[in-house]
């Protein structure tokens, strides 16, 4: 609306409630007794990253991922990997891996066999390839990390808590020379083996999955201090919930649920009916920069008190819905956005995963002259729709359906195209050109087309959300490897007619 069109009018906004002080978590299987409606949120992948092994809860419904745990049934049917070829420099993946002996067999610095123990528990045996009287180490999976789309990570446990360890790429190839884009590829590895002295280790207690990951997985996350200087990990406990993390006999929401995005609901379960709304935060009714921070807290890749990426304050708890951007970023992070290692040598385009908001508010869509957008305008958090990427509707049918529904203008694609490159063109999609797969999370969707010197660009899995179209120019950064530089859409949505050589 413009300015003129408020004159002489009375707006009636509607304003989102807000959760009391006193208010505690209840869990989700409490929210769903009212609100059965939303029981499809049960079915995205919010719901879904954390799985304890061969069983799921009353709180997950993986019936839209019936390969949800390909990778998992690999490992249940035995496993030997071999981690060689050791590189400090690397991040996670400081080892190649291999289901083979490599032939630099002196390279290889240990081994990790899965299999069923006899307890019927899934298990792995590290062993020391450089020492063969380093007695060997076992240890036990309890949990699956991911698996819905690109690839799934396995926690285990060490003393107490739980630690991830190897990363199924669905999508993976041992064809590719790229050591991340194979089935297998080795997450932290360098924890159970110390090259400075060849032996075997244990995982470090401060890089645990429940101090280092975990507050943006679990529901109503906490994470207290002991005498002895450890912590505890802490989730909304919901005896619908997936696991015990706590230890106090009562199963805990470990993955994302209704309160996370609504806020605690202990005062809203007990208003009577005509005050529950001021009770609770409903995010479609709060300021865009507001509704949009609940998802940028965990999709921006900020870091918090823990050092870590794990937004939280010093208490150790995570942002309730309904704070504005500043309180966050002053009370929630140590440091704002994603490191400058998590973009593109351009430093505009995210090329590490979870950084979707870090891409959206700094695209045209976000601020666009008519409102300021917010997520949820794009995607279902509730995943009401089988719609992929819990979004409002398809954004690859013949209609455009999603983009469309606000681009009316642009709705004849042959017309658009024509007026932006010379050309109609009638079988291309607007995200063929505007949903550039610039971030990495799996093994991503294999070799891009080949360019005239032999070499490819890798096609990557997660999509950039600024929207733009990246052009062929803004990957030509000095002491960017041919083939490393960000990917870019012309390569393959161009290259199914065009020769790319000659664009």
């Amino acid at each position: 609306m413009s300015t003129a069109d408020f004159k002489g009018k009375t707006i009636k906004i509607l304003l989102s409630g807000n959760t009391p002080d006193n208010a505690v978590y209840v869990g989700t299987s409490q929210c769903l007794t009212c609100h059965a409606a939303y029981s499809t949120q049960k079915k995205t992948l919010h719901g879904l990253g954390i799985k304890v092994l061969g069983k799921q809860s009353k709180l997950q419904d993986y019936s839209r991922f019936p390969n949800f745990d390909d990778g998992l049934n690999k490992l249940i049917a035995g496993r030997k990997f071999y981690f060689f070829g050791f590189d400090k420099s690397r991040g996670f993946d400081k080892y190649l891996i291999s289901e083979k002996m490599p032939a630099a067999s002196s390279s290889v610095s240990f081994a990790a066999t899965f299999f069923k123990d006899t307890d019927g528990k899934l298990k792995f045996k590290t062993e020391n390839m450089k020492d063969p009287s380093d007695a060997p180490r076992t240890y036990a999976l309890e949990m699956t990390y991911g698996g819905g789309l690109y690839k799934q990570r396995y926690l285990y446990r060490s003393g107490q808590y739980l630690y991830p360890f190897v990363q199924f790429n669905t999508m993976g190839d041992e064809s590719y020379a790229d050591r991340a884009r194979k089935p297998w590829r080795d997450y932290h590895a360098d924890w159970l083996f110390d090259e400075a002295t060849k032996k075997l280790a244990d995982p470090p207690k401060k890089k645990s999955f429940e101090i280092d990951c975990a507050s943006c997985h679990f529901t109503g996350y906490s994470l207290t201090p002991t005498v002895a200087g450890d912590f505890v990990a802490g989730a909304v406990n919901d005896l619908n919930g997936e696991a015990d993390i706590d230890g106090d006999g009562i199963p805990n929401e470990l993955n994302i649920g209704c309160e996370v995005c609504h806020g605690p609901g202990s005062e809203h379960v007990k208003a009577p009916k005509a005050k529950k709304a001021s009770t609770i935060v409903s995010p479609r009714k709060l300021p865009p920069e507001r509704a949009s921070v609940i998802c940028e807290q965990c999709h921006t890749r900020p870091q918090g008190n823990l050092k870590n990426d794990q937004p939280v304050s010093k208490e150790n708890k995570m942002m309730p819905p309904g704070t504005s951007r500043n309180d966050f970023l002053v009370n929630f992070t140590t440091r704002e956005d994603a490191a400058q290692t998590d973009f593109w040598p351009d430093k505009l385009h995210s090329r590490s995963h979870h950084q979707q908001g870090t891409d959206f508010i700094k695209s045209k869509k976000y601020r666009n002259g008519s409102h300021i957008m917010i997520c949820t305008d794009c995607h279902d958090p509730h995943g009401i729709k089988d719609v992929k990427h819990q979004l409002r509707a398809e954004v690859r049918d013949a209609k455009n359906t999603l983009c469309t529904s606000c681009h009316k203008n642009n709705s004849d694609i042959t017309a658009h195209t024509a007026a932006k490159v010379g050309m109609g063109h009638s079988d291309i999609r607007c995200v063929d050109c505007h949903s550039a797969k610039t971030m990495l999370t799996g093994a991503g969707f294999g070799k891009g087309l080949a360019k005239k010197d032999g070499k490819n660009y890798w096609m990557n899995d997660i999509t950039s959300h600024i929207f733009d179209v990246p052009r062929k120019d803004n990957v030509g950064v000095k002491g960017v490897e041919p083939g490393r530089a960000m990917p870019i859409p012309y390569t393959n949505a161009c290259g199914k007619c065009h020769n790319v050589d000659g664009l």
